[in-house]
């Protein structure tokens, strides 16, 4: 009896799995970067692969996707050429690129071929620091969501009191289901326990205040379906005053929600760290202060940095695609590829579609 298109996909799936668990065994892992992405590219992006093979060595393959004629020579400059691959792209979509336009209008970018060879399973995580909604729209036509998943949704890690916590979405949907919110948590839930370590995460529910009745319809709706499923360690609603204080793992909202708060925060990270350079360095004695607390001080700032969180994973596709900050500089961006080692080395997508799975 011949096997059916299902039978076919499972194989596949199983075969795939294997594969990127032997290649985890033996120390293969393959992280592909985009050349063109983020407005210090492609400097910045030689940067951080130069940063990340100082890490990594030669446990992690990298390689970039951009066109040759740019990235060829700063290779060389970096002595990087023979230690870094280079796939050539003839395109590039900039950052002001409509997204609609660019998903069938721009098939030879760098977004494009990064994705594809993803989708191929040629690499195993995709980095960008480009056009976000581009990278979403790509990547969500070639590779698809999860089974049982509508919609992908971008995640950040932002620093608390006690340890990072797991912020989505913030950014890729705007509109949003109970389901949807749902199924957030869902994720984030798998992404803290294979990439973090916790095994059983705490999950709250952004709202106006931690009362049952507060926030809109949609919002009771999904803490409802977060309640019921006692496989989930759903703790009610979490307000945005409270996230500091590391009261939830996860964090759940809607994309414009968690977009303006996520954006609230840096801003407010960045105003605190460009006061505290000010005053520290406004006088001698200031100054004399600033010395003797210098490894405190740099505690703080790395605590609080945004570029010590950068590295947003797009959660839900079939693939790994860790999302950059556009304004990122080399150090930042080589977190975002420690994010995408993480997520490969924890194989999230066989947890995320196991969980989504268990629940269909």
């Amino acid at each position: 009896m011949p096997a059916s298109i299902a039978d076919i996909i499972v194989v596949v799936k199983w075969w795939r799995h294997l594969l990127s668990s032997l290649r985890v065994a033996l120390n293969l892992m393959r992280i592909l970067l985009d050349g063109h992405g983020g407005d210090g590219a492609p400097s910045v992006v030689i940067d951080a692969l130069a940063r990340a093979r100082a890490n990594y060595g030669s446990q992690v393959v990298l390689g970039v996707v951009g066109q040759q004629q740019v990235l060829a020579p700063l290779l060389a400059k970096a002595k990087l050429q023979d230690a870094i691959t280079l796939i050539h792209a003839d395109e590039v979509i900039g950052m002001c690129d409509a997204p609609g336009k660019v998903v069938r209008g721009k098939r030879h970018s760098s977004m494009h071929v990064g994705a594809r060879l993803l989708k191929e399973g040629a690499w195993d995580a995709w980095v960008s620091a480009g056009n976000t909604g581009a990278l979403m729209a790509i990547s969500k036509l070639m590779l698809r969501t999860i089974a049982g998943v509508d919609r992908p949704a971008i995640a950040s890690l932002i620093p608390s009191m006690k340890q990072a916590s797991l912020f989505l979405d913030i950014g890729a949907n705007v509109d949003c289901s109970s389901q949807h919110l749902y199924q957030f948590a869902l994720m984030g839930s798998c992404y803290m326990q294979a990439a973090e370590g916790i095994a059983a995460p705490r999950v709250g529910l952004l709202n106006i205040g931690s009362e049952a009745i507060k926030g809109t319809e949609v919002v009771k709706e999904a803490a409802l379906l977060l309640a019921a499923d006692k496989s989930l360690n759903y703790v009610g609603n979490v307000e945005a005053t409270d996230i500091f204080q590391g009261v939830a793992d996860v964090v759940v909202c809607d994309g414009f929600v968690g977009n303006v708060a996520l954006k609230s925060m840096e801003g407010t990270a960045r105003l605190i760290l460009n006061h505290l350079k000010h005053e520290l360095s406004s006088a001698p004695v200031a100054r004399i202060g600033a010395m003797l607390a210098g490894k405190a001080l740099r505690r703080t700032k790395a605590a609080i940095s945004p570029s010590e969180h950068n590295g947003a994973p797009l959660l839900g596709l079939n693939g790994i695609v860790v999302k950059s900050h556009g304004s990122a500089d080399g150090y930042a961006l080589a977190c975002a590829i420690e994010v995408a080692r993480r997520e490969v080395e924890a194989d999230l997508l066989t947890r995320i579609a196991g969980a989504v799975e268990a629940r269909v």
